[in-house]
């Protein structure tokens, strides 16, 4: 080995010992559990909820002008309808919606009008999966998933993951929380396997110790981000 080789090999576990970790602060093991519990009623809700990208019909009885074969929900849970304007749809089922639609045109326009929503195509159930893991991206996710589902569709954490910092971001009551899992812990039926909902955004934390310094340059922004929340 070279004097050069040598010399370098202090720098680089300098570098690798001044790496970033999430160090985060949210709750784990059994608080985490408790806090990302997802209900029966979470997934199966009884009614189904309009949200944003799903695609609508509404259809005024007998007004052909008014009506809309197809419609998308636009990302802040909008749509727009003839005369009315702007109608908020998140978060309300089709026979709630069609109820304030008749109630719209029936102040101003019609008398008696009998509208009827119906979902044609619900949007796509995805989570993000961020950190160290081979592939992260978003992911479309169906009911029963849970985070070793996600780890499998992210194609697992990499060579330089840390696998007792692994973030589940959500939003619960308008609130964004999150909680800190250990996938090895999972892994070996020690801990549950947390149930994932649509929206959850996941990030898989750094191994300081087993990283290289173009990874910590790459990881860097990302824990920048998530260590402020």
């Amino acid at each position: 080995m070279s004097f050069l080789r040598i010399a370098a090999i202090p720098t680089v576990l300098m570098l690798a010992a001044c790496q970033p970790s999430l160090d985060s602060d949210l709750p784990r093991g059994a608080a985490a559990a408790d806090l990302l519990r997802v209900t029966p009623q979470q997934l199966n809700p009884a009614s189904y909820a309009i949200q944003p990208g799903d695609v609508l019909s509404v259809d005024v009885f007998r007004e052909t002008d008014l009506s809309l074969e197809r419609v998308v929900v636009d990302q802040s849970g909008q749509f727009a309808m003839p005369l009315i304007g702007t109608i908020q749809a998140t978060g309300q089922t089709p026979a709630l919606l069609a109820a304030r639609i008749e109630q719209s045109y029936g102040a101003r326009y019609l008398r008696d009008p009998q509208v009827t929503v119906q979902v044609l195509q619900s949007a796509q159930q995805i989570v993000s999966v961020e950190g160290s893991v081979e592939n992260p991206g978003v992911y479309e996710v169906r009911p029963g998933y849970t985070l070793l589902s996600a780890m499998a569709l992210a194609g697992s954490p990499d060579r330089s993951a840390k696998l007792d910092e692994v973030l589940i971001f959500r939003q619960i009551d308008g609130q964004r929380a999150g909680a800190r899992f250990d996938l090895t812990d999972i892994r070996a039926g020690r801990a549950p396997d947390p149930q994932l909902l649509p929206g959850d955004s996941i990030v898989v934390g750094y191994d300081s110790l087993r990283g290289g310094f173009e990874d910590f340059l790459r990881a860097a922004p990302i824990f920048n981000v998530f260590t402020a929340f």
